[in-house]
């Protein structure tokens, strides 16, 4: 389903990178210092706390650029207990299956609970405030399913709208809503089931929005030209078909894949990585590319640039900052992280773990502007080990020795 809308100033477009799971092109370089390590005996590079960068807000998180005028409203609990020690890394706690993470212009975020459709909004400070500012109702939680991921129009300072992957009882759907509108479709029809309902949504650097489906358990749809299941998406703002895919009638981009966990565009260039499990691997989009889902398919398929270590399996998501491919290891409960190639194809030097086993398994991992990533836990998924905060969401600024050349 689709609508029209009218056409918002083409100039705008240029800062959709604020929006994205990538480091903002063309921003000043963050003046920010690392600060002294969390506890005893760090775990390598990159194993500090984060400063607290001042962002322009008001107190209990409303005003500000972008979604500033939120207003009181329900609140989730603070981000930690009076009377108890702070981790200067975690900004938000107890919260209930946090998946979608997008950042407002201000340098707060909204966060989407999965299995609630409760979306909050997070300072970068700890002990602030977290107040719900929009609940998502007729969500399909089964199978994975439910809110799933949000992203930030390229132009949301002029028309305020977020956008988010959901699944309901009959689909998976794109849809979009501003915090006080109502919600409207943008792409509906992607198949669900009882399984492989995840999804991800990205806007590129052309503006268009990159959507990652799963193959809702059923593997055959995701080499199926006819099915949205198993494919990377790409449309544009109101859900048609961007200009240059392969079939100009049709949003699919890309095909064969089996769980898209993460999508992150490369800052300054044209390439979208993807990362997926089962086997694990980081895909670079292509018009048209086949990813090998399922193996038994014999079209010609595009072999993925780089592996991670087996050590560090389960990605949960993926994001570019400072010249580095930021991916989250559910299993190995670690962040890890390789230099990019500053020509060409991006490929892998080395692997580095950050945060290993200090919140438990990370799950989404976002870049912000200011040299930060934002991170969400899953230790309640049935497979981790909770501790009385989680689920928590982190603001982690890395450390120099890992690197911040930029691309």
């Amino acid at each position: 389903m689709h609508r029209a809308r009218p056409l918002l100033l083409a100039g705008a477009a240029a800062a959709l990178l604020a929006g994205c799971a990538t480091s903002g092109g063309g921003a000043p370089a963050p003046t920010w210092v690392p600060s002294p390590q969390i506890g005893a005996g760090g775990d390598g590079p990159g194993a500090q706390a984060s400063p607290i960068v001042p962002v322009p807000s008001q107190p209990g998180g409303g005003g500000g650029q972008g979604g500033g005028s939120v207003g009181p409203g329900p609140t989730g609990g603070a981000s930690s207990s009076p009377g108890r020690r702070i981790d200067p890394l975690v900004v938000a706690t107890h919260l209930t299956a946090p998946s979608g993470l997008t950042l407002l212009p201000d340098g707060s975020a909204l966060v989407g609970e999965r299995t609630t459709g409760r979306i909050v909004r997070v300072q970068p400070q700890p002990g602030r405030p977290v107040p719900t500012v929009r609940v998502l109702g007729g969500l399909d939680t089964s199978g994975d399913g439910g809110l799933l991921d949000l992203a930030l129009s390229p132009t949301y300072g002029e028309d305020g709208l977020i956008y988010a992957y959901i699944t309901t009882p009959t689909d998976n759907r794109v849809i979009d809503f501003t915090l006080h509108g109502p919600t409207t479709p943008v792409v509906t029809g992607i198949p669900k089931g009882t399984s492989g309902n995840t999804g991800r949504i990205v806007f590129g650097a052309e503006g268009d929005l990159y959507i990652g489906t799963g193959d809702a358990g059923r593997p055959a749809l995701a080499a199926n030209p006819r099915s949205l299941a198993g494919k990377v998406l790409r449309v544009n703002d109101i859900g048609d078909p961007a200009v240059g895919n392969p079939v100009a009638s049709s949003p699919i981009f890309t095909s064969g894949h089996h769980v898209v966990d993460g999508l992150c565009p490369v800052p300054r260039s044209k390439f979208v990585l993807e990362v997926e499990s089962g086997p694990d691997k980081v895909n670079l989009i292509e018009r048209g590319g086949f990813y090998g889902w399922p193996a038994t398919s014999k079209r010609q398929r595009i072999a993925p640039i780089l592996t991670p270590p087996a050590q560090y399996a389960g990605p949960g998501g993926c994001a570019v900052l400072a010249g580095r491919l930021w991916i989250t290891s559910l299993d190995a409960q670690a962040l890890v992280s390789t230099a990019l190639s500053t020509t060409g194809n991006p490929q892998a030097k080395r692997w580095t773990p950050v945060l290993t086993k200090r919140y438990g398994r990370l799950k989404t991992v976002v870049a912000a502007d200011d040299g930060a990533l934002w991170l969400t836990t899953s230790n309640r998924d049935g497979h981790g080990t909770p501790v009385p905060a989680d689920e928590r969401v982190i603001r982690y600024v890395p450390s120099a020795s890992v690197g911040r050349s930029p691309l």
